[in-house]
């Protein structure tokens, strides 16, 4: 196995290393170096006190290589999630995680993704009974809540609610400190603090370890996966091609090796997937 026995750096501070390490672990052979020696809050966070200068993939990188120089290791993951509307209609609230590997010897760089509908609401409130019922939609308490006066980028934020009792002193000093008699409250999304998120965290542990796991046939390297997809299913109806793939291209990191691989799925394309039937 490529990395057996080798320590990998992993830098988080709110506990990502119980849900992604041991399944690593157990299907690499590796072992999993957690550190918390820098404050991650620094390269932005879900809460608006500091955005994140760049891209998800800019943030990953970024604390994978702080992660490799605090333990000295060549090897380091990173997790680093996203928030925002579904990508189809808009409306649901979406949560996209990426697990990236880097392993600076082999100049390997290798990312596992995963997507799904999000806990993540939020609302600004003025009474109990709205207090109430926003915590129910929201799955308090099994996921932590935030809360602000006023409007969402107000700086005294009470982070982690976790139980009644703090839910019910956190409003009373919020609605205090309010300066419009609102009080903004939203799911904390920080990955110890979401159940729904953790889940997804664990499907893009899943995904690098695929990945990992998936060699070159010519030089055996490891991050042998799909580059990119080429269109051209022909449509059941008037057989003209379709944007839906028919093939997938196979890349190698190390050697660059290419395979185009059949995809065997339909043997032809809806037509509501046509252009020319359903333009």
């Amino acid at each position: 196995m490529h990395w057996q026995g080798c320590d990998v750096a992993f830098l988080t501070q709110h506990g990502k290393q119980h849900l992604v390490g041991p399944p690593i672990e157990a299907a690499l052979g590796c072992r999993i170096l957690h550190t918390e020696g820098y404050d991650t809050d620094k390269l932005g966070t879900f809460t608006h006190e500091l955005a994140r200068p760049g891209s998800q993939m800019d943030a990953a990188r970024e604390k994978a290589r702080i992660g490799m120089a605090l333990t000295g290791s060549s090897i380091g993951i990173a997790s680093e999630g996203s928030f925002g509307p579904d990508p189809v209609g808009g409306f649901v609230p979406w949560n996209t995680e990426v697990l990236l590997w880097i392993d600076q010897k082999q100049d390997l760089e290798i990312t596992g993704w995963a997507h799904g509908h999000a806990q993540s609401l939020q609302k600004p409130i003025q009474s109990l009974q709205e207090l109430e019922l926003f915590a129910l939609e929201a799955k308090f308490p099994e996921h932590r809540l935030t809360m602000r006066p006023s409007h969402e980028d107000h700086p005294a934020i009470i982070k982690g609610i976790h139980n009644v009792p703090s839910l019910m002193e956190a409003f009373e000093r919020c609605r205090s400190q309010s300066n419009n008699g609102l009080v903004y409250v939203e799911n904390d999304l920080r990955a110890f603090c979401n159940p729904t998120r953790q889940n997804i965290i664990r499907n893009a542990a899943s995904d690098l370890i695929q990945k990992l796991q998936s060699l070159c046939p010519a030089c055996d390297a490891p991050g042998f996966w799909v580059d990119r997809r080429i269109p051209g299913l022909r449509c059941r109806v008037c057989g003209r091609k379709t944007r839906l793939p028919i093939s997938e291209v196979w890349h190698c990191q190390i050697c660059k090796m290419q395979e185009e691989r059949a995809i065997h799925t339909k043997a032809l394309a809806d037509p509501a997937r046509c252009d020319h039937c359903n333009p």
